[in-house]
């Protein structure tokens, strides 16, 4: 019965109903002369009555309902031409188990949805009322103790002033970082493409971050001797990527480590390595490293300073180009960071 259409379902009670009428005649003819004939348009009669009755009473009531049921789960407005298809002919109840069935499941999915970015949601404005936080009870502190004499012994004032620059200056990159985001979000950062050479880049990078290395005792290196590579990229939103993972790779790698620095040519693609001896990277946090703020043992890397935001924009500069960016890691032995760049040409730098 749970296969059948509703019209088999008809014919099915219109049939059971002119075999009663059979019987009944048979028990009339015991006491009442009935002429053959009638044994044959009677019951034929009384169940094509009965099928014509209940067709329409079945019809209305089902166009009905499933009417109710499609106005609260078709998301455009129901038209006279979709309640004409509503057959008995047709499997209409299947059909509408189906298509309930699937409006559950899209309504659990956008349900689940809601609540995971309600959770980012919450997890964002926590994670930015923190990063702001030590920044503006730095300059508190330091303006107050201005404020209850410092002010007027000169060593003290200048280093305290210093101070406070110092934690503003962490303020502006978080702020200026956010808003780097929001515009990438909404594509309102275009790119400068040119031809230029990636490995002279990260030789000037290297001499920059030089000095953070050393007082970290991590040297920073090529895998091997490279000859000139050329990508076609935005030079400058690739020297933000490449200074945020070597970078990382020097505050987060084992003191006494290296950095090193690989290039893969794969036909038209150059892929680049930026990988640390560090301790690695729990496997449980990787999924979330690009997100914004998101720090492995949050107590103890924060301290290291930086915005919490300089992976997320590598993301994004990285996927503005058409590539990707990901990371593999082991616990006591490393990480490594791998994004792809178009290849350029030497004769157009």
């Amino acid at each position: 019965m749970k296969n059948l259409r509703p019209v088999q379902v008809l014919l099915i009670g219109s049939l059971i109903v002119s075999f009663l009428s059979l019987l009944l005649l048979i028990v009339l003819n015991q006491s009442v002369a009935i002429p053959i004939l009638y044994y044959l348009v009677f019951p034929l009669g009384i169940g094509g009555l009965t099928y014509l009755v209940f067709f329409v009473l079945l019809r209305r009531f089902i166009t009905q309902k499933l009417k109710i049921l499609y106005r609260s789960i078709r998301k455009g407005k129901i038209v006279n031409q979709q309640n004409e298809n509503l057959s008995l002919f047709d499997d209409v109840i299947e059909r509408a188990e189906v298509e309930t069935k699937k409006w559950t499941e899209e309504r659990t999915q956008e349900i689940n949805k809601l609540k995971e970015q309600e959770e980012f949601r919450r997890e964002f404005l926590g994670n930015l009322a923190h990063e702001l936080k030590t920044p503006v009870f730095s300059i508190q502190g330091y303006i107050l103790t201005l404020l209850e004499g410092g002010l007027e012994d000169e060593n003290v004032n200048r280093q305290f002033l210093e101070r406070a620059s110092k934690a503003t200056d962490r303020m502006t990159t978080i702020l200026e970082d956010l808003d780097k985001i929001a515009k990438m979000e909404v594509g309102a950062i275009e790119l400068e493409y040119q031809h230029f050479d990636i490995v002279e880049l990260v030789e000037d990078i290297f001499d920059e971050l030089e000095r953070r290395a050393k007082k970290r005792d991590i040297k920073l290196k090529f895998a091997k001797d490279f000859d000139p590579i050329f990508v076609y990229a935005d030079k400058g939103k690739i020297t933000q990527v490449l200074t945020n993972l070597i970078g990382n790779s020097i505050s987060y790698g084992s003191e006494g480590g290296e950095s090193n620095i690989r290039f893969y040519i794969l036909n038209n693609i150059i892929t680049v390595e930026v990988s640390d001896n560090g301790p690695g990277i729990p496997e449980d946090d990787l999924p979330r490293l690009f997100e914004r703020f998101y720090r492995v043992e949050k107590s103890r890397n924060r301290n290291a300073g930086g915005s919490g935001l300089g992976l997320a924009i590598a993301r994004h500069f990285i996927e503005a180009h058409g590539q990707t960016i990901s990371v593999r890691s082991t616990l006591g032995v490393g990480s490594t960071f791998t994004f792809g760049l178009d290849r350029g040409k030497r004769n157009l730098a």
